[in-house]
Parts: structure tokens; C-alpha cells; sequence
């Protein structure tokens, strides 16, 4: 149920220019939980539902973020090719389902593949598909997108130079642990936590990941996958 939390404005598209409708979510949301991979619920609303925006009259799809900053020359002109040759169709709807949500989502994470957004940009996309599906209670649809986007995380530490955004590299870091973990691959998230807590600087440079990282290196102790 959306309403209240919802309120609907139009944006210009930066791939075809017109405007189009958008819902964007109220900030008076009350937090419930969080869970370890930093997945937020919230009371009688799911915000992830509403993250990626869709152009309704040419398909293009991005988060917030992206959607209203202007695209280099490249990046627009290879999408806008694409949608040339291919009509993509997606109905705006100020109430959004889970069907919705996935499919704006399955978009975005197209678009980034084709125009080769950052490996931590795609990770953060498929956590928070996994995250809508783990809201709507379906495990099996949910724990292939955490292991897509713990690989991604993993090879985006290797290879691409951190801040990404708001993301650090500890931040990459810890979640791909919290994933494994959240898998059940107790041994692999122990191999990531513990680059954490051995690191004695990220007690200043990022308390709270550090504090985390503790945190979720004690539940790894209790299941056995740590030295006790």
C-alpha cells in the first residue's frame, strides 16, 4: 500500500528529452529493522519498490541519482540506438507491485550493462532487486541476486578505485561478506569480515562499518565459521 507514502512529479528523460511522470517517496517512513546486508524495512511501505525511475514514453530506466544527471554524449547516443530499433514498453503507475518493481529494475541493470556502469553501480542494483524479493518472502528469486551482486562487489574492490558514490571500498567489502553469510557460506564470509576487524585504522577512518563488521563477525563465530 502506497498511499501517503507516494507523491507523483514529472522529470525530463535525459535519453529522449520529454517529460515524464515519476513517483517519488516521502521521507516520513518508519524504520522497522535492518537487516545484516543493510536492507531497511520499514512500516506498511517498501520504498525499493519505487528506487528505479522509467521513462514512460521511451523506456529508459535508471535510479534517481542517475536518471537526473546528464549522461555523457557516448553513453546517451548508444541507448538511444538501441531504442531506435526496439520499442520498450512500461506503463507508468503511481502504485508500484513487486512485477513492476522487477521489471524497472531488470531495465536499469540492462542500461548499465550496455553503457559499462561501474561493477559497484550493477552490485547495488541486484541487492536491491534481491531485497524486494526477500520483502515479498520469495527466497528462491532472492539468493542468486545476492550472489550476483556479491561477485560484482568482490570484483569491483579488485578493479575500480573507491569512492564510488557514496560506497568505500570497507563498505564493499563488509557486504560482500554479509552476503555470503546471508547464503549460508559461513567459511567465505569469514575470509572478508576478518580483512575488517584485522584492520585497526578502520576504528577511525569507519567506525560504523567497523562496529559492523564485529557485529556480524561475533554471528559468524556462533555458527561455527570462525576461530572461537
Amino acid at each position: 500500500m502506497a498511499e501517503g507514502f507516494t507523491f507523483v512529479v514529472e522529470k525530463q528523460c535525459p535519453i529522449c528529452e520529454q517529460n515524464t511522470r515519476v513517483t517519488k517517496t516521502r521521507s516520513r517512513i518508519i524504520v522497522e529493522k535492518t537487516d545484516i546486508d543493510l536492507c531497511t524495512h520499514y512500516k506498511d511501505f517498501n520504498p525499493y519498490l519505487y528506487t528505479i525511475w522509467v521513462c514512460e514514453h521511451c523506456g529508459y530506466a535508471a535510479d534517481e541519482k542517475t536518471f537526473m544527471t546528464p549522461l555523457p554524449a557516448r553513453h546517451r547516443e548508444t541507448i538511444l540506438k538501441f531504442l531506435s530499433a526496439k520499442h520498450v514498453a512500461f506503463k507508468f503507475t503511481e502504485t508500484r507491485g513487486v512485477p513492476e518493481a522487477v521489471a524497472s529494475y531488470r531495465l536499469a541493470i540492462y542500461y548499465a550493462e550496455m553503457i559499462g556502469a561501474s561493477l559497484a553501480q550493477r552490485a547495488g542494483m541486484y541487492l536491491k532487486l534481491a531485497w524486494i524479493y526477500r520483502i515479498a518472502g520469495d527466497e528462491a528469486n532472492e539468493k542468486p541476486l545476492l550472489r550476483k551482486a556479491a561477485e560484482l562487489y568482490d570484483q569491483s574492490v579488485m578493479t575500480e578505485r573507491y569512492p564510488i558514490g557514496q560506497m568505500t571500498d570497507t563498505m564493499a567489502i563488509f557486504l560482500v561478506g554479509a552476503l555470503y553469510y546471508e547464503l549460508g557460506e559461513i567459511e567465505t564470509a569469514t575470509q572478508y569480515i576478518s580483512r575488517l576487524i584485522s584492520d585497526q585504522n578502520l576504528r577511525t577512518t569507519d567506525p560504523q562499518i567497523y562496529e559492523r563488521a564485529r557485529s556480524l563477525w561475533t554471528d559468524v563465530r556462533e555458527m561455527g565459521g570462525a576461530d572461537k
